[in-house]
């Protein structure tokens, strides 16, 4: 089985199940269109836990399912049971994921992790998390989680919105016209994965440099684009590679950005070639960056740097002189 299909599966069946365990006699009808499948599919899927367990594969030791006259039931297995119990590096993990997900803009379920998160605390204690406890805050209420609201809706729904987008590349807002697929969390910001239908393609927005959205009302049929798992920089014909060294205080760039190949130098140094369509937003990265990146390659970026850092140098000159009079 092809591996980006097993992973499709495994997460499928990872909401499947406690919703059927909490569900009992479910249609299948009904769990399909709940979880946007096809019923063929999700009975393939429900077989494979026929046969899901541990040795020595008892009655007990295996998940039992029913189905019957279109109708779905799941009993868990006796270890299903049995209360989870981490060690102490897994419940830190769990913790320091959940602290970066409340970090991040317009998340419904804010109030629930803050409480999860508050008894991870008490059970870690302050030997383990030192200063780490509490420093992250929610973010709050307002039109940034209304959009992201509306969006999330509008891809569950499968529903056409119309937003005006800033793109931090070109630093232009224009009009837009979507049809959202997925919405998701990573790196601290949301994004929306959606056809736009102006450019007639698949692209990646982030949800906050959206100014505005509302809903047209008109349907649109998914295509299946990927969601949350994906890379966070979708590669074309028209990437440029460029060649950055980065100081330590800028290796979080090859974390946070597409890479084609990274290697660390012996100097301390990473050289990383990043994929870029727009020289302009990377000449601004790099300028932000200061001592900390060097360009190796291409040379019309590194005078799209040094152009950058003039203007940048100029305004702030006239600012002075303003405030000086």
């Amino acid at each position: 089985m092809p591996s980006g299909r097993a992973a499709e599966r495994l997460r499928r069946l990872l909401v499947v199940v406690p919703y059927v365990v909490q569900h009992p006699g479910v249609r299948l009808q009904e769990l399909a269109h709940a979880f946007d499948s096809d019923e063929g599919a999700l009975m393939e899927d429900l077989n494979l836990l026929f046969v899901s367990g541990l040795p020595p594969y008892g009655p007990g030791d295996l998940i039992d399912v029913q189905i019957e006259d279109g109708r779905v039931w799941i009993d868990m297995a006796d270890y299903f049971s049995r209360p989870m119990r981490m060690s102490r590096s897994e419940a830190l993990a769990l913790y320091l994921q959940g602290k970066a997900l409340l970090g991040t803009p317009g998340l419904p379920e804010a109030g629930a992790l803050q409480a999860a998160l508050s008894k991870l605390e008490e059970h870690l204690g302050p030997e383990t998390l030192g200063r780490l406890a509490g420093r992250v805050e929610t973010t709050e209420e307002g039109a940034p989680a209304e959009t992201l609201g509306l969006l999330r809706q509008a891809s569950e729904e499968h529903e056409r919105v119309e937003i005006e987008y800033y793109s931090a590349s070109s630093e232009e807002t224009a009009a837009r016209v979507i049809e959202p697929e997925a919405v998701f969390a990573a790196l601290g910001n949301w994004y929306v994965v959606a056809w736009d239908l102006m450019a007639e393609g698949e692209r990646m927005f982030r949800a906050d440099r959206v100014r505005s959205a509302r809903s047209t009302g008109d349907r649109f049929e998914p295509r299946g684009l990927a969601g949350a798992g994906r890379p966070l920089y979708s590669r074309s014909e028209e990437d440029v590679p460029v060649t950055l060294l980065l100081g330590p205080g800028a290796r979080w760039v090859a974390e946070y950005y597409e890479t084609e190949s990274v290697a660390e130098r012996d100097d301390g140094r990473l050289e990383v070639v990043i994929p870029t369509k727009r020289l302009p937003f990377l000449a601004r990265l790099v300028v932000s960056l200061g001592d900390q990146a060097t360009v190796m390659d291409p040379p019309r970026l590194r005078r799209a740097v040094r152009e950058v850092a003039e203007r940048s140098l100029a305004r702030y000159r006239g600012a002075r002189s303003d405030t000086s009079r």
